[in-house]
């Protein structure tokens, strides 16, 4: 178990003091290599229920007098994650005669050697989250003995020499081509996350149209919230429809109200729980129809993941340059499958200029959010854009687009609520009733939802795995009956869903 005083991996929680005196009593005991076993696979705890106080209800104003279905909408408990405090792994002074024992370097290699075969476990039944855990840069090792930074403007070298701008920069120019825009009209660089993605186009956005009004569908990215929040920027949710994509009616409706100030819009190309694709030119149309002309709206389009699959489904509506959009974002460990977190945002490089500043120290120009700039990323994904290229993204797309709806059926087959939007190769079903289910195949989960991504390494194997594991449990969860599965219709719709009242 993680919390073992003897073998688990969060034993130290606190390093020695200056005065040498410690506040673990047990360090020898953790150090005796005797007492620990490397290949021993780690034992996470379910996180207990979270104070009666919190809700998953993000609009607090929104909560009030909701209904589901005409009642009252009950107001769920979050399950928080674990306090890592409880099990972190402390960092110690090294003993005196520790150079010419070895023990250290032991005791560090024997936690690292199970903290591995952890990771092998946890990837085997990682299904939740939209990251492509099928990938080997082996070839790029060679590197990781060099701090590369691409700090500043891609475009603009710096007096830091161990940069990687000539890797970003032709990253930048592949997504370039594949929306449409010109090398001689684009801005981008490699962020360190789809979130500051998001950010850096928002905030592109209020430099262009300072006193602009930010408009989001209520199911977009935390993201952009937290931009709206850091930004100061009034910020006016508009409402989805059931698959979970902008419902341009209130959208309509909410810029009439406000058609005297100009609209900064996000539009989701893939939600984060239903994988909702915004219709993108129905937005466009929408703001014409309401009078805003070109200069008087921005829109950012954040395509965290299927930003990148989109262009390889046949019939799906275009993300592109040649319509009047201001950015797009886009996540780089996700559907391309980096190993460390990070993104691409590119924007017309006349909007960029609003916000770029001179910055002597560096030799460069300052337009991004952060300053350092992993300059790792950047040859991690020129090595997979040119070992699998257009063609070999279209497979892998048309691969989890086939592998979702085999997901679907199977569910839909078995009796459990599910939904799948056209686009998507998100499958949205009934949450299940454990939460040791829900942490062992690392399910994300919103109310009464519960949703798997099917990435390119997530094989009809695995999915059948996982499918006799929910089958099972519900018929534990369920047995005699001892309850009832949740009724999805409002969030899913009622053709979805397969509860005791629309079955």
């Amino acid at each position: 178990m993680v919390g073992s005083s003897t073998v688990g991996l969060g034993t130290m929680s606190s390093a020695p003091l200056p005065n040498g005196k410690s506040v673990m009593e047990d360090t020898q005991t953790v150090r005796d290599v005797d007492y620990f076993d490397p290949m021993a696979v780690v034992s996470e705890p379910v996180p207990p229920v979270a104070v009666e106080s919190e809700t998953v209800v993000v609009d607090r104003e929104d909560a009030e007098g909701a209904e589901v279905n005409g009642d009252k909408a009950e107001k769920r408990e979050i399950v928080l994650g674990r306090n890592v405090h409880t099990t972190c792994l402390a960092v110690t002074e090294p003993d005196a005669d520790d150079e010419s024992t070895g023990d250290k370097e032991a005791y560090m290699a024997s936690v690292l050697a199970r903290y591995r075969k952890t990771l092998i476990e946890r990837t085997k039944h990682h299904l939740g989250y939209p990251y492509n855990l099928d990938f080997d840069y082996g070839a790029l090792a060679q590197l990781q003995h060099f701090s590369i930074n691409n700090l500043g403007d891609p475009f603009i070298e710096s007096n830091y020499g161990v940069h990687s701008r000539q890797f970003e920069v032709g990253v930048l120019d592949w997504f370039a081509r594949l929306w449409e825009i010109e090398k001689s009209e684009y801005w981008g660089y490699i962020t360190n996350c789809g979130t500051e993605g998001n950010l850096h186009g928002i905030l592109v956005g209020r430099e262009v149209l300072p006193d602009g009004i930010l408009y989001a569908s209520r199911e977009s990215h935390y993201s952009v919230f937290k931009a709206a929040r850091m930004y100061r920027m009034e910020c006016v949710k508009v409402d989805t429809l059931v698959t979970g994509e902008i419902d341009c009616a209130d959208f309509k409706t909410k810029l009439l109200v406000n058609k005297e100030k100009p609209a900064i819009i996000n539009v989701n190309i893939g939600t984060t729980v239903k994988g909702a694709v915004d219709d993108l030119d129905l937005v466009i149309q929408t703001l014409e129809e309401c009078g805003f002309s070109h200069d008087r709206f921005y829109i950012h389009c954040d395509g965290a993941l299927f930003g990148l699959m989109m262009p390889f489904v046949k019939r799906a509506p275009k993300v592109t340059f040649k319509k009047p959009i201001g950015s797009v974002s886009v996540s780089g460990h996700k559907f391309v499958g980096c190993p460390m977190p990070c993104g691409v945002q590119i924007t017309r490089l006349e909007h960029v200029n609003a916000l770029s500043r001179n910055v002597e120290y560096l030799a460069s120009r300052d337009a991004t959010i952060m300053g350092s700039r992993n300059g790792h990323a950047p040859i991690f994904l020129w090595y997979t854009l040119n070992r699998k290229g257009y063609k070999g993204f279209q497979k892998e797309v048309q691969k989890c687009l086939r592998n979702a709806h085999y997901l679907k059926d199977r569910l839909r087959q078995a009796g459990i609520s599910a939904m799948l939007n056209e686009l998507s190769s998100t499958v949205v079903f009934e949450r299940p009733r454990d939460e040791e289910f829900v942490r062992q195949w690392q399910l994300a989960c919103q109310g009464n939802m519960a949703h798997v991504v099917v990435m390119p390494n997530v094989t009809i194997e695995k999915l059948e795995g996982f499918l006799d594991a929910l089958i099972e449990g519900r018929s534990i969860w369920y047995k005699d009956d001892k309850g009832k599965p949740p009724c999805l219709a409002a969030e899913i719709g009622s053709g979805n869903c397969s509860c005791p009242l629309h079955k």
